[in-house]
């Protein structure tokens, strides 16, 4: 069974990495990309979906680390 989603969002200066639906980031990072790096780990990890959102909070990138259901053909 796959894990919650996981998103990387703005945080106050910083960038966090919260499980969907969790009202409390898992981990705050410095930089955008240390949060990507936990949080592609923790996706990994739970067979589940990466989220990074940009600075205004809008849906950048996602990534998929679960089970694909529906693979591109070729």
């Amino acid at each position: 069974m796959a894990g919650k989603n996981q998103h990387v969002v703005p945080h106050q200066d910083r960038w966090a990495v919260k499980g969907a639906g969790n009202r409390r980031a898992t981990s705050v990072h410095n930089s955008q990309q240390q949060a990507i790096d936990a949080a592609r780990n923790i996706a990994r990890n739970q067979q589940s979906e990466l989220v990074i959102h940009s600075q205004d909070g809008r849906i950048r990138e996602k990534d998929s680390h679960g089970t694909d259901y529906f693979p591109p053909k070729g």
